[in-house]
This record gives structure tokens, C-alpha cells and sequence, in this order.
């Protein structure tokens, strides 16, 4: 593994002229990282309710108001990506009622903090719209893939990334109870609907970003893969799943996963991940959602093994030139299951893995150089990929540094 992160870097030729066309010569220009290129994500479900009110339509009070926005502004100070949640059954409970002002604020909310988005997810079994049972399974389909259309298009230019369909591997044989998406998938096969909802939301923006997602990390998500990609399905980028609440699954194992899935040579995005700083859940729990507890604390100790954890992970994964963004799932203790994995606790204070990261994020991977300009105003910048800031003789120009930029000529 490259320890410098070479994969993650560029180096290029800058030229830097004055106002009258002079070159700047001779004179210190501070080139400052603004944001990276590299997706570091987050749930953002929490800028639904501070920046969409409640589902009534009534603002929120003023202490919860505060609240979240204390979680966001923590959260997102960290994270240059989040996840927004468009659950069917939820976001439609009733149809033809879908939640779509408050998710549009929200991600007007995101898009006005530089904060790029990702919709998750279009297709899926649980939460399934209950009101798609009365169905026939022609018209269930039909209902299915309007709501990917409807949703990819009434967004589109605010959330141009989407989970198109989440955990087709254990889809078919879902028995937990009856839906319409299980009961799709046995008619079509798993090729067969994940062809189905891809085309629709190719067609709804076909300039968007489109992940097929799972936990289900075994040979049987390759297999899919393949099969998918062999019928022409329009594959982005391919969606891996780590809910660690057992325990971190260490750096060997991260290695194994994506010497499986780089075969594919498509961009992979590690798109839910958690682990735990409290007690780890047992062992011989097989779906995590089994595990109910009344309260699952964090811990001191926890703590300390968390922040180590997670930046073992995270630098695995950022080291590898494939991976393009990492989501830890939840911002703050107590969300799905309970689970104390967030980077904040429940209230807010920030935990060990919190500092860890910014260390890495905004530390050692984040570059901040001052270099003298020569005669003709040339200098030579070698940093992170990302958004840039040049900084000389009390003037400011902005600038990318992209995977393939070779020069830029800048105006101070």
C-alpha cells in the first residue's frame, strides 16, 4: 500500500499573472485545499427535519432547531458527502403524497454548503411502500419504476447520485413478510429488476451517477455483478455495505473485499459503514436487526477501539485508487439499532474517532503550501485532488486539481 497516497494525488504546472498580464514573479503564493475530490460521507437525514420542518408542515421549536443544527454543523465541518434517505415507505406512505418539499429542501440545504449528495435508495423490499401490495405485479412494476423516474428527474442537479436499487442478493428470498419488490424480483430474477429500475433512472438523467448496493459481500454479489454488466445494465459504481456492529472486520479482511471487487474495474463506493464504540453485538445474531436492546451506551473504552478502527479502515481504503467515497453511516450515537457508531455521542459532544479523522481528513491528507514563484511566475504544485485556493499579495483565485490537470495559468 502507498504509503504517500500517490493514487490520490497530482502534480501540476501553475502560472500565475497579474492583473496587467505580468507574470507574478518571485513571490509567495499560499495554495490552500478547500475541499477534496474524495467523497468522505455521512447520513445527512438529519438535514431533512432541521431544514424541512416537520412532516405537518410546522417549523420546529427553537431548542430542536438548535440541536441539529449543532449535529449538522459538526458533522458536515468533517464530511463533504451525504447520504439522503427516500425509504419508499416513508417518503410515500400514502400514495401519491410523497415527501418530496422537505428532501428538497434538505438537499438544497447540502448543495448551498458545497456538500454533494446521494440519493438512497430507489428500489428496495423493506420499507417498501405497504400500498403497492393491492397491485397486480404488472402494474406494481409500472409504479415502481415511475417512482425512480419521478424521483431521479425531480431532483436532478441537486442529487445526481443514486442507490438505484439496495441488496438484491437476499431480495428474492426475503421472508420476513410479503412485499411487492420480493414479489417482483421472483417474477424477473435479480438481473431482471435491477435491468428494469437501472434503465428507468438512465433515462430519468442520464448524466447521473447510478450504484447498485449490498451488504451481501459473497461470491453471490459477484456473480450478480457480472451478470448484470454482461446484459448491459449501466453499472457506475458498485456499492459496498460494512455494518460492523460484531466487530471490525480488520485491515485483512477490508484488502480481501476489495481485491474481490476491483476485478470489475468500476469505481467502488463503501457506502454504509459502522462501527461500534460500546459492547459488540453477539456473535451468533445472524440480522443484525434482531438485535433489540433498550440501551446501547458507548463507552470509554469503545471509544478509544473506535477511533483506532475506523482510521485503520479508512486509510485502507483511501490509499486504494478504485475506492471514490466512504459513508459512515450514522453522525451520532443511538440511530439504526441503536448503535453507538456514530463520530458524535447523542448529545453532540464529539468522541475520539471525531478528532481521528479530522487529524487524517483535514491533517495529513489535506495539503496547505506556500511556494515561490520564479521569474516568469511558474511553480509546481504537488497535493491532494480537490478544490484549491491560491492565496498572493492580498489577492484570491480558486482552481481544481483534477486526476488529469497538468497546468493552470491563474489571474491574482
Amino acid at each position: 500500500m502507498a504509503s504517500n497516497y500517490a493514487s490520490r494525488k497530482n502534480t501540476t504546472h501553475l502560472r500565475f499573472l497579474k492583473s496587467d498580464g505580468e507574470p507574478l514573479a518571485n513571490e509567495p503564493v499560499r495554495l490552500r485545499q478547500i475541499s477534496h475530490e474524495f467523497r468522505f460521507g455521512c447520513g445527512g437525514f438529519d438535514a431533512v427535519e432541521y431544514a424541512g420542518g416537520n412532516p405537518d408542515g410546522t417549523p420546529l421549536g427553537e431548542e430542536r432547531s438548535a440541536f441539529l443544527k449543532d449535529r449538522l454543523d459538526k458533522t458536515f465541518a468533517l464530511h463533504n458527502y451525504a447520504t439522503l434517505p427516500f425509504y419508499w415507505g416513508r417518503f410515500e406512505p400514502q400514495e401519491g403524497k410523497p415527501d418530496t418539499r422537505r428532501l428538497l429542501a434538505a438537499a438544497r440545504y447540502f448543495r448551498d454548503r458545497g456538500v454533494a449528495l446521494k440519493g438512497h435508495p430507489l428500489c428496495w423490499h423493506t420499507v417498501c411502500a405497504d400500498w403497492l401490495m393491492k397491485y397486480d405485479g404488472k402494474t406494481a412494476l409500472q409504479k415502481q419504476l415511475s417512482r425512480v423516474r419521478r424521483e431521479v428527474e425531480e431532483f436532478k442537479g441537486l442529487i445526481d447520485a443514486w442507490d438505484v436499487i439496495n441488496e438484491v442478493v437476499i431480495m428474492p428470498e426475503f421472508d420476513k413478510y410479503d412485499n411487492a419488490v420480493t414479489r417482483l424480483c421472483k417474477e424477473l430474477g435479480r438481473a431482471g429488476i435491477v435491468r428494469e429500475v437501472f434503465a428507468a433512472a438512465r433515462q430519468a438523467n442520464p448524466e447521473s451517477v447510478l450504484l447498485i448496493n449490498d451488504f451481501n459481500l459473497s461470491p453471490r454479489y459477484e456473480r450478480l455483478i457480472e451478470e448484470c454488466l454482461e446484459a448491459g445494465v449501466p453499472i457506475d459504481v458498485i456499492g459496498l455495505q460494512t455494518h460492523q456492529h460484531q466487530g471490525y472486520m480488520g485491515r485483512e479482511r477490508v484488502e480481501e473485499i476489495l481485491s474481490r471487487f476491483e476485478r470489475f474495474g468500476l469505481p467502488l463506493h463503501f457506502t454504509e459503514n459502522t462501527i461500534i464504540s460500546g459492547d459488540l453485538m453477539p456473535a451468533h445474531i445472524v440480522d443484525l436487526n434482531d438485535w433489540q436492546v433498550d440501551d446501547w451506551p458507548t463507552t470509554p473504552e469503545g471509544e478509544e477501539r473506535q477511533a483506532e478502527e475506523v482510521a485503520e479502515m479508512y486509510s485502507v481504503l483511501f490509499a486504494h485508487p478504485l475506492v471514490e467515497a466512504v459513508t459512515s453511516w450514522d453522525p451520532a450515537d443511538g440511530k439504526w439499532l441503536g448503535a453507538p457508531s456514530g463520530f458524535l455521542r447523542k448529545d453532540n459532544s464529539e468522541k475520539p474517532v471525531y478528532h481521528a479523522m479530522i487529524k487524517l481528513i483535514h491533517g495529513q491528507w489535506h495539503t496547505d503550501v506556500t511556494l515561490l514563484t520564479d521569474g516568469d511566475g511558474n511553480a509546481e504544485l504537488c497535493g491532494f485532488r480537490g478544490e484549491y485556493q491560491a492565496e498572493a499579495c492580498d489577492k484570491t483565485a480558486p482552481f481544481t486539481l483534477g486526476r488529469d490537470t497538468s497546468s493552470l495559468l491563474l489571474m491574482m
